[in-house]
Formats: C-alpha cells, sequence, structure tokens
C-alpha cells in the first residue's frame, strides 16, 4: 500500500494587516521567540515587550502599508505562498499533499499541523523555505513543529527538508531572476543576506571556537556546513560562478541587522554608502535569502537602500525579484521535495 505523505512548507510570517495593532500582535510573537533574541529569558521578555515593540510597532506598521499597497491590500508574501502552494499540489497529484503555514502569524503552524493531523498521515516533511540554515529561521520553525507534534497521541515519522542553497534548482532559478537583467550595465553587483548576530553562528561551532576562526568566507566543510554565514558565502560563490563575475564586482553583504550587539558584516547599508561614494552609479541587488519579495527586499532594499544610495551619489540601485510564486520556481520545488520524499 503506497504510503500517505503530506508537506508542510513554511514561511517567516506576515501581520494580518498593517495596521498597528497587528502588527504589534506579530512583533511580539516574533521577536519574542528565545531563537531570535536570544540574550536570557527574563532580560528578552523586557527589552521586547516594553522597548522594541512598542516603539517599532508604529514604524513598521507604516512600511507594512507600502508593502501591502503593492499587493493589492494583501500581504505579498501570502499571497505568494498561497499560489506556490497551488502550484506544488498540482504537481504533487497523489505523490504528497502540501500545506502550508507560517511561523509567526497566519495561518499558524498550530491550525495547520493540526488539520494535517486529522488526515493520518504516514510521513509528515517540514520543509522551511529558508535556502541557508539559521537558528534564528530554519531552526526556530523545526521545534516549534515538534513541540507542536509530540503532543499528539499518534506520531507518525517526522522528517526535516533541511537547506538547499546548493541545490541545482534553486541555483538555476536564481540565475533566471538575473537574466532579467543585463549584467553588464551594473557597476557593481550585490548578494545581500539577512543579518543575524555573529553570536548566533558562534554558538554554531561545538569546538570553542568562535565563527571567525573557521573559514567561512572561503569553503565549506564538516564544520561549517551548517554555519549560516558559511552558507551565505557559499551561495554568493555558487552564483557567480553560473554569472561569471570577476572579483571585485561583487559583494557578499548582511542586511536588517537590530540593536548595539555586532551583527554578521559587511553591513548592507554601509557597503551601499561606501559604494555610492566611490562613484559607482547602478547597482543590482540580489537578495538570496528570501525566496519570496517581502518587506526586507521590497521596502527596505527596493526603497530605502535606493534612497541612501542615492543621498551618497548613486543613481541606478535595482533589487532583483525573489523567486515568489514563479512556475520555474514552483518546479525546482518540487523536484526537491520529490527527491526528499521519494
Amino acid at each position: 500500500m503506497m504510503r500517505k505523505k503530506g508537506v508542510l512548507i513554511l514561511n517567516l510570517g506576515t501581520p494580518n494587516s498593517p495596521s498597528v495593532r497587528d502588527v504589534r500582535v506579530y512583533l511580539r510573537e516574533f521577536l519574542n521567540d528565545p531563537r531570535v533574541i536570544d540574550i536570557g529569558r527574563i532580560a528578552q521578555l523586557l527589552l521586547v515587550n516594553l522597548i522594541i515593540v512598542p516603539f517599532r510597532a508604529p514604524k513598521s506598521a507604516k512600511e507594512y502599508k507600502k508593502l501591502f499597497k503593492i499587493g493589492n491590500g494583501k500581504s505579498p508574501l501570502l499571497t505568494y505562498g498561497k499560489n506556490l502552494t497551488k502550484k506544488l499540489k498540482s504537481l504533487a497529484k497523489n505523490d504528497f499533499d502540501v500545506e502550508l503555514a507560517m511561523r509567526y502569524g497566519s495561518p499558524s503552524m498550530e491550525d495547520v499541523l493540526g488539520k494535517m493531523r486529522l488526515k493520518n498521515y504516514d510521513e509528515i516533511y517540514i520543509f522551511p523555505l529558508y535556502p541557508q540554515y539559521a537558528s534564528a529561521s530554519s531552526g526556530s520553525t523545526i521545534e516549534k513543529a515538534f513541540k507542536i507534534i509530540n503532543k499528539w497521541w499518534v506520531i507518525p515519522e517526522v522528517k526535516v527538508i533541511g537547506q538547499f542553497y546548493n541545490h541545482s534548482s534553486y541555483i538555476e532559478c536564481m540565475i533566471n531572476r538575473a537574466k532579467l537583467f543585463n549584467i553588464s550595465d551594473y557597476d557593481h553587483i550585490m548578494f545581500s543576506y539577512h543579518g543575524i548576530p555573529e553570536r548566533h553562528v558562534d554558538k554554531v561551532y561545538l569546538d570553542g571556537k568562535p565563527c571567525a576562526d573557521h573559514s567561512c568566507e572561503d569553503e565549506i566543510n564538516a564544520e561549517n556546513a551548517n554555519c549560516y554565514k558559511a552558507t551565505c558565502y557559499a551561495t554568493t560563490r555558487l552564483l557567480v560562478k553560473e554569472l561569471q563575475l570577476e572579483q571585485g564586482s561583487y559583494s557578499t553583504c548582511f542586511q536588517s541587522r537590530l540593536g548595539r550587539d555586532p551583527w554578521l558584516m559587511p553591513y548592507t547599508d554601509l557597503t551601499i554608502e561606501k559604494l555610492g561614494k566611490e562613484g559607482k552609479k547602478k547597482i543590482l541587488v540580489f537578495s538570496p535569502a528570501f525566496v519570496a519579495d517581502c518587506l526586507e527586499t521590497t521596502i527596505e532594499i527596493g526603497e530605502e537602500y535606493l534612497e541612501l544610495f542615492q543621498e551618497n551619489g548613486g543613481e541606478v540601485l535595482q533589487l532583483v525579484p525573489s523567486l515568489n510564486d514563479d512556475e520555474d520556481w514552483a518546479k525546482g520545488l518540487f523536484k526537491i521535495i520529490q527527491e526528499k520524499t521519494s
């Protein structure tokens, strides 16, 4: 008898609306995650609920209003996710079922896994849609999935589909986005990844040495295979090879830092300032850590960093669209899932 399989694809999440109230609810759930802000539980609760959320929610709500306007009143991240899920279901036919949930916000993991429980799957696959593993994204998602499923009386086989930054389908789809632009028209190419605190990558290593001592910018090896910094630089190398970029014509950098603690460097905003002051006029920006356009790509890169670049002498900062719900990405994602579930 054919085994019954269910695949849960997950992304970070989105507020239900751009209202200050809904953004506040979303930020509280997100920033109170111990894997996101790992400074001790009491300190985290005080910092998030008394300082960060009250001051950040109104500002973030203004940015989400811009994003929801672009999405015709809806969250683009959620729209892309729903469309992608429909395409995957069509491709999968009877091989496996596909459901969508968000780590924070709706549709919630509790609700979607609850529905999946009623279908009595023999196997459930948890698939966080983050190309590179990070504890604050993939790790948090996987941990929560197991916490929910561990409460079930009957627990099926549960498997995780991990990082896929080096899968040929992902790289091919990223290169397809690059083909929308004439690379030679740009003075510089940037690969901007979501930032995380340096201590997050230091915790990856069990030998007591920091990430800086593990050649993460130069190679992937047995020790750093799950280091976010190492896999980001590896992603850049794979894309650079396909795009045939020359040394010095591109940068790897990290955006969206929060607070005063050191985050992964170089920082995207400071790199953009530097490029503008050096006389660069046109830069093309990839966001390889995001498979769907969201606040960090559409608004932060597409609007805020463009303004920053122009303030420092630049002219054009072009964001390369994420993979979103495009046909080639649906087929590429289906191939990844098919390989893992066969």
